[in-house]
């Protein structure tokens, strides 16, 4: 059949997901990194997507392909819709996912007086934002934090956040469970070690607990530790 369809240049696709979120029909992914149409027949070839594409790297092209198949896409959506809503970021220009240049600052010091540099290594750092498909996690040592850990702890970033990715979250004010998509990262990605920086206050238990079960979920032995910290700035458990 001809008809539209999009088609994808992968040389400018810069992995932000924005098409992702805007295709209704669930007919992008992103995987390694890049915008991917997963089959031809989801895609409805009005391009919904392109608008949202910063880079242009997505355009319609008018050229024999299968038809447009409404009832594989409602069976599609169903059955992915947990992983789907996992991967996708909130769909703001803010949630591109992309590797933080740290290079020219391996050479200082730790008790440096030029040590008040940002040691974040990616963006975006909330976990709720966090592509599953994200390139930089691969082999990736994890450092799961709190919220609150970051204005606790005046050293967090050379203490617990140097050579790691860092990804943060609120058990408490996040509406969400983060074991289901720190699961499908586990899965995904041959993840080095795994550190939980929490609060001694309760509610930051949840953090733990999520991470217990991810762990236990991918079937991986994979290194991990927690710290919590005082609401004082003390690490109290190590």
């Amino acid at each position: 059949m001809l008809r539209n369809i999009i088609k994808i240049d992968e040389e400018k696709c810069n992995g932000c997901g924005l098409c992702v979120t805007a295709c209704h029909e669930g007919a992008l992914q992103l995987i390694d990194g890049k915008a991917r149409l997963v089959s031809e027949s989801y895609c409805d070839g009005l391009g919904d997507c392109l608008p949202e594409c910063p880079t242009g790297a997505i355009v319609l092209e008018e050229r024999e392909t299968v038809v447009y198949d409404e009832e594989a896409v409602k069976k599609h959506m169903e059955k992915n819709k947990p992983q789907l809503v996992a991967s996708l970021p909130c769909g703001c220009p803010g949630t591109q996912a992309k590797v933080l240049d740290k290079r020219q600052l391996e050479d200082i010091p730790v008790h440096s007086a030029e040590n008040s540099h940002s040691r974040l290594g990616q963006w975006p750092c909330q976990l709720k934002l966090i592509p599953v498909t994200a390139p930089y996690l691969n082999n990736a040592h994890l450092l799961i934090a709190a919220d609150c850990t970051a204005f606790a702890y005046p050293n967090i970033h050379e203490k617990f956040m140097r050579n790691k990715i860092t990804l943060i979250a609120c058990p408490k004010l996040d509406d969400t469970d983060y074991s289901e998509k720190l699961t499908a990262i586990l899965k995904q990605h041959e993840i080095k070690s795994v550190s939980v920086l929490r609060m001694e206050v309760p509610c930051c238990g949840g953090l733990v607990q999520a991470v217990k079960k991810a762990l236990s979920s991918s079937g991986k032995m994979i290194p991990w530790n927690v710290v919590t910290i005082s609401t004082d700035g003390r690490i109290i458990e190590d």
